[in-house]
């Protein structure tokens, strides 16, 4: 399973961004998807996933209401559309999917990563 995200850039604060992340994998519709997190320094961190089944969204508290996640089961992709950006949000973002799970909001749940895309976001 191949996973490629883009979408990464630098922006100013209050600025959007649209990451997005391509999967090798059929069918797409039975993976769980993720996007996670880390800065330099920092633990990797959990930001927003998507079921597989129902579709239902998590976010961490930081982004909630700005940030959304979504995917597209006919182009294998997922997306993060960020918006109101921080610099407290400069990282490296990586997308993340695991087979069969609705809920899943731990590094370790996920089996398959992408390569990560860089966020800065200058104040």
């Amino acid at each position: 399973v191949q996973l490629q995200a883009s979408g990464g850039g630098l922006v100013q604060a209050g600025g959007s961004l649209r990451l997005s992340c391509s999967i090798s994998e059929r069918p797409f519709s039975y993976f769980a998807l993720g996007w996670f997190r880390q800065a330099p320094g920092k633990e990797r961190e959990f930001v927003a996933s998507i079921g597989y089944t129902n579709w239902t969204t998590y976010y961490r508290d930081s982004v909630k209401g700005r940030f959304t996640i979504s995917r597209n089961n006919a182009e294998n992709s997922v997306y993060l559309q960020m918006s109101n950006l921080k610099p407290k949000d400069t990282a490296v973002y990586y997308c993340a999917a695991t087979p069969g799970f609705n809920y899943a909001t731990q590094p370790n749940d996920y089996n398959y990563w992408g390569q990560g895309t860089l966020v800065t976001v200058s104040s």
